[in-house]
């Protein structure tokens, strides 16, 4: 399939080939973020997805395992046109195999909220050849303006033992960028360093911990007790790391706090 000017062959966001004959109408996603953007724009196209695709809550389509273990057979089963991956999400392992197997895959490169729009604009509008969504727009205009001053300091944890924060670059980090937060990992350098919580809890380095319930599920009663210092606060994971249509919803949740 080529370009959308005829000119040149298909390419996914790490520049790989994407070699589809027409316009992808049977679609397996291995991310939950696309499979609720696939859901909410061309249901008709999805015909499968992993255990951790939990949006929309009424997807009923064929489960092909986790995003770091899909079952691979399964997948090819479903006969898609394309299988949607994630650099960060997906192993390469994986990917290569699917390709091997014949498979068409689109892996998607995302660190920030302008480039998820710019990723999922060119998903729907190229290998899908499907007219760009509203709500694409809408959080287009809600999240890619200029960056405001930071208002605040935040610690991000994205796992314990060992404990793990949200660094640079990364979605979730540009995301709360965007809302006015700063993120800060105590030292830590790339973009998901090993933490003490002992150094984070100190009010010269964190305004507040947001403890969201994924990928590791923080809760009233696992998360906040290893901060004595600084305050903590549970969040949504959806509405900090996916870039579906989650990001309407993220941008009425942030601009409330």
């Amino acid at each position: 399939m080529r370009g959308p000017r005829g000119d040149a062959p298909l390419l996914d966001d790490l520049g790989a080939p994407v070699p589809l004959a027409g316009p992808a109408r049977r679609v397996v996603s291995l991310v939950p973020s696309l499979t609720e953007a696939l859901a909410a724009t061309c249901p008709d196209r999805l015909v499968g997805a992993t255990d951790w695709c939990t949006h929309p809550a009424d997807l009923d389509v064929p489960r092909v395992r986790g995003t770091k273990n899909p079952d691979l057979a399964a997948v090819a089963e479903l006969e898609p046109d394309l299988v949607v991956a994630n650099q960060e999400e997906n192993r390469e392992l994986d990917v290569r195999r699917l390709r091997e197997g014949g498979l068409a895959v689109w892996v998607t490169a995302i660190e920030s909220v302008p480039e998820a729009v710019a990723s999922m604009r060119r998903l729907f509008t190229q290998a899908l050849a499907v007219p760009e969504p509203a709500w694409l727009g809408e959080a287009e205009q809600a999240w890619c303006g200029s960056l405001p001053a930071p208002r605040a300091r935040a610690v991000v944890p994205v796992w314990r033992d060992p404990w793990m924060v949200v660094g640079r670059p990364t979605f979730t980090a540009d995301l709360l960028a965007r809302a006015g937060y700063e993120v800060v990992t105590g030292g830590g350098d790339g973009r998901y360093p090993a933490a003490d919580p002992a150094v984070l809890d100190d009010p010269a380095v964190t305004d507040v911990v947001l403890l969201p319930d994924e990928p590791y599920a923080f809760s009233a009663e696992d998360g906040p007790e290893a901060f004595a210092r600084v305050p903590t606060r549970l969040v949504s994971g959806r509405l900090l790391t996916w870039y579906g249509p989650a990001l309407v919803d993220a941008r009425i949740s942030w601009d409330r706090r």
